[in-house]
C-alpha cells in the first residue's frame, strides 16, 4: 500500500514540473559584409558652357537648331561682319605701307653706311639711318599685330560653340544687339553624357569610414554607385565615384561627393533630385541580427536573447551600427558563436532553462502546372 501512494505522489510532481519552453535559435557567424549607404544627390552636367559674344553688333542669323547636339567650334550665331571686315582691311593696308617704308630706310641706312666707309657723310648721319630703319621695322611687328587683332575679331564675328554638348533655347533674335562682355548669354550648352551626380553625405559619417578603414575593420571598396529617381524608379545604368571634395559646408556639416554615370539616352538632366546608392567599404567579420528578433530597451538600447551552452537564456543588451537589409549590424555586445532567440521568445524569462527545437525547414515552393 505504501509502495502505491509513493508512485502516485511521484507521478503528481512529474506532472507538475514545468516543461521548458521550446525556442529556435540562430547561431551568429562572423562574416563580411558590404556595406551601402542610400545617400541624397543632384545630377549636374558634366560640362556647361555660356555662350557669349566677343565682339559687339547685331546679330544677324542664328545657325543652330534649340535643343540640337553640337560640336566644339560648330558656328552658332552670325553678328555683323561689315566694320570687322573693314577694319582688317584697313589693318592689311597699314601693314603694307610699314612694310614699303621699312624696306625704304632699310636701303637708305645701307647707302649711308657706305658713304660712311668712305669718309663721305656723317657719323651722326649714319646712326640716324640706322635708327630709322629699325624703328620701320619695328612699326611693320606693331601693323603685324593689328591685323592679327583685326583678323581676330572678324572670327569672333562668327559665334562658334566653346564645348560640345546640347544646346538650348537661344537668348537673343536676329536683329537684336549684342556687346562683348554683357552679362546674359546668347545660349547655353550642357554636355549630358556622361553626367555627373554631386551627392551630400555627413562629415561624421565620412570620418567615420575613413577611420575605419585605417583601423583595418573595414576594406575600402570600388563598388559602383546606383541611383534611384524621383519616382521611385532604378536606373538602369551603374556609375563612378569620383572624388570627395576638400571643404565641410559650414552650414550643414555635410562633404560632397561626386559620381559619373553614362546617360546615353539623356534620361538624366541637370538639376534632377536622386538618391544614390553609395557603397561603404566592406566591414569583415561582422555579426548580422534580424531585426524581428530584435526588442528595446527603455532606453532605446537594442536586447536579444541569449541561449548559453546549457540551454539558459539570458537577455542580453547590445549595440548596432546600422541597418542592413532587415538586419543590424552588431557593434558589440555579442560575440560570433553565440545562438540567439529567433521563435519562441513570448513568455521567456532571465535564467530559464529553454529546448532548443530544430529551425523551420523552408516554404516549398508550390508546383506550376
Amino acid at each position: 500500500m505504501t509502495c502505491l501512494i509513493l508512485a502516485a505522489c511521484s507521478r503528481e510532481k512529474a506532472e507538475q514540473a514545468p516543461v521548458p519552453p521550446t525556442v529556435q535559435v540562430l547561431t551568429l557567424q562572423a562574416q563580411a559584409v558590404p556595406l551601402q549607404q542610400e545617400l541624397p544627390g543632384r545630377t549636374a552636367a558634366s560640362e556647361e558652357s555660356d555662350v557669349r559674344p566677343q565682339v559687339s553688333g547685331v546679330l544677324l542669323k542664328r545657325l543652330f537648331e534649340e535643343g540640337a547636339v553640337v560640336k566644339p567650334g560648330q558656328p552658332l550665331f552670325q553678328i555683323e561682319p561689315a566694320l570687322y571686315q573693314a577694319a582688317a582691311n584697313e589693318a592689311q593696308a597699314n601693314l603694307r605701307t610699314a612694310q614699303a617704308t621699312a624696306v625704304a630706310e632699310g636701303l637708305r641706312a645701307q647707302r649711308l653706311q657706305a658713304l660712311g666707309r668712305e669718309q663721305l657723310s656723317s657719323r651722326q648721319d649714319v646712326d640716324d639711318a640706322l635708327a630709322t630703319a629699325k624703328q620701320s621695322a619695328a612699326a611693320v611687328d606693331a601693323a603685324a599685330a593689328v591685323v592679327e587683332t583685326a583678323r581676330t575679331n572678324l572670327r569672333f564675328a562668327a559665334v562658334s560653340a566653346p564645348i560640345g554638348g546640347r544646346i538650348g533655347r537661344a537668348l537673343f533674335t536676329p536683329g537684336a544687339l549684342v556687346t562683348s562682355g554683357q552679362a546674359e548669354p546668347l545660349a547655353k550648352i550642357q554636355r549630358l553624357d556622361p553626367m555627373n551626380v554631386d551627392i551630400t553625405q555627413s562629415s561624421n559619417e565620412f570620418l567615420a569610414l575613413r577611420r575605419a578603414v585605417a583601423e583595418g575593420g573595414v576594406q575600402d571598396s570600388t563598388t559602383p554607385v546606383t541611383l534611384k529617381l524621383s519616382d521611385g524608379s532604378e536606373y538602369p545604368l551603374p556609375g563612378t565615384l569620383q572624388f570627395a571634395d576638400l571643404d565641410v559646408d559650414p552650414g550643414t556639416g555635410s562633404i560632397t561627393l561626386r559620381a559619373t554615370f553614362p546617360n546615353p539616352d539623356g534620361q538624366l538632366l541637370p538639376g534632377m533630385y536622386v538618391r544614390a546608392m553609395v557603397g561603404q567599404g566592406t566591414r569583415q567579420q561582422a555579426l548580422l541580427v534580424p531585426q524581428a528578433v530584435v526588442d528595446r530597451s527603455a532606453r532605446g538600447n537594442a536586447l536579444a536573447w541569449v541561449v548559453d551552452a546549457q540551454d539558459i537564456v539570458r537577455q542580453r543588451e547590445f549595440r548596432t551600427v546600422r541597418a542592413v537589409g532587415d538586419q543590424w549590424l552588431v557593434l558589440d555586445g555579442l560575440q560570433p558563436g553565440e545562438r540567439i532567440v529567433t521563435s519562441g521568445r513570448q513568455g521567456l524569462a532571465d535564467g530559464a532553462r529553454v529546448t532548443v527545437g530544430p529551425a523551420p525547414a523552408a516554404p516549398a515552393a508550390a508546383n506550376k502546372d
